[in-house]
């Protein structure tokens, strides 16, 4: 069987029915890059606070080992950085203490061990440990499976959705099958109740007739009339209850209805992310023309963030120098190649920093320099750093949300992974300097 590429991962994690088939894929991609490396995924109880179970991919199968290991043993500031899912964790020379603790099996000369946290509706949900034997020379399996990991991410949140989904239509279905039996069963109780009310009206009734003499009966029979009346205000008073109850629960119904329509859009989003990182992979596999892939990576964070107006600038060849590489929706004046440096404006300013920049109200911002931007519609943008190893690659500019959306918080933690795959494949096709020199601009 031929290696994997990430295209072809993404399709097969995509393709995926549940966890133990995506993670065997996954597994089977750490086999062409390393038959030596251990791969694992280890859940976590977010309420106890526990790594509760390991998943292992082996031939083909999961194999699953309860751990019920506090995650309070891992060291301090690393268990920091899993807990936050922000990137993945070395831990050096604690490698083989932390792999006995996840009950990896050892490397017979030591190993590297690398974790990294899964979040989901912002709780940590998961681990995934990669424990690869040492080695002085060449580069290391967890910077090469990387992408891969990263891809496995996104999949793993859609199988967590998709089971949040089935869970939502079973408590749903139940809720709604628990309501209609009770109601059937009130409403038995009230007709029965009614019933034995009109029995008692015409026994009443026959006795007054046979002993209309009899005051003493009479008076009972008057009783007996007013218990019956007040029995049959408790009903009617029963069955304001009961419509009151369904009331309720119609609500709930129309809520939970709500819920669902809004995790299928989430899951919607993800889907389309997933699918525009394959194609873009796809492209970087099947072109070798910069401009077309800088153009390509261009139209993923675009089309995802239904942003009309969004260029990518890369880094110069002088020192603290970006470059506009490639752009849609800008001032006519602005053109390819144009150089800012780092420090200045929006862009020079979250280059500077290396931290993206979220503006929900630019209005807000006085002194703001896009105010003075005509083409500046919506007032709102996302700047974000380009990162690779530490090393800032370029910034991705986003602007005028279709129909005039605004950028929210959710929105930056989508464009950290469209970075990611931008800076991959940017890194790889050498991009920064081969679009430099096609522009023109060295």
């Amino acid at each position: 069987m031929p290696p994997r590429t990430l295209a072809s991962l993404a399709h097969a994690l995509s393709a995926a029915p549940d966890l133990d088939a995506t993670l065997v894929a996954l597994g089977e991609a750490l086999t062409d890059v390393d038959r030596s490396a251990q791969l694992a995924l280890v859940s976590f109880d977010a309420r106890k606070g526990l790594m509760w179970e390991r998943i292992t991919p082996i031939g083909g199968k999961v194999d699953r080992l309860v751990l019920a290991t506090s995650i309070e043993h891992l060291p301090s500031r690393e268990r920091g950085i899993v807990s936050a899912g922000t990137r993945a964790v070395d831990f050096g020379a604690q490698s083989d203490d932390v792999a006995r603790l996840l009950a990896l099996q050892p490397q017979s000369e030591g190993g590297w061990l690398t974790l990294q946290g899964l979040r989901f509706e912002g709780h940590l949900s998961a681990i995934v440990a990669l424990f690869e034997p040492k080695r002085f020379f060449g580069t290391r399996t967890a910077e090469r499976f990387a992408p891969a990991i990263a891809l496995f991410e996104l999949a793993y949140a859609g199988i967590l959705e998709r089971e949040a989904r089935r869970e939502a239509v079973d408590a749903l279905e139940g809720l709604t099958q628990r309501l209609h039996g009770e109601y059937e069963r009130k409403l038995a109780e009230l007709e029965q109740q009614l019933l034995k009310v009109s029995a008692e009206r015409e026994a009443a009734s026959a006795a007054a007739s046979t002993a209309a003499a009899e005051s003493s009966t009479v008076m009972g029979l008057e009783r007996e009339l007013a218990r019956a009346r007040e029995d049959a205000r408790r009903a009617a008073k029963r069955t304001h209850v009961i419509e009151e109850q369904v009331t309720v629960a119609v609500e709930q119904l129309e809520k939970l209805h709500i819920e669902l329509h809004r995790r299928s859009e989430t899951l919607r989003q993800k889907t389309r992310t997933l699918y525009l990182i394959e194609r873009v992979l796809g492209l970087d596999a099947t072109t070798d023309d910069p401009r077309a892939l800088a153009d390509g990576l261009l139209a993923l964070v675009g089309d995802d963030m239904q942003s009309q107006r969004v260029s990518l600038m890369l880094r110069a060849p002088e020192p603290d120098t970006l470059y506009i590489a490639a752009a849609r929706g800008i001032a006519p004046t602005i053109v390819d190649g144009t150089r800012t440096r780092v420090g200045e404006g929006v862009a020079g300013r979250v280059a500077a920093s290396r931290e993206p920049l979220l503006v929900q109200d630019v209005a807000e911002a006085k002194s703001h320099p896009l105010l003075q931007d005509q083409y500046f519609t919506t007032g709102s943008f996302i700047s974000f750093p380009l990162i690779y190893h530490d090393e800032l690659l370029g910034v991705v500019n986003l602007t005028n949300r279709a129909q005039h959306g605004v950028f929210v918080e959710e929105d930056v933690e989508r464009v950290r992974l469209l970075a990611l795959v931008i800076a991959l494949v940017a890194v790889r096709a050498r991009l920064p300097e081969r679009l430099c020199e096609t522009l023109g601009v060295v």
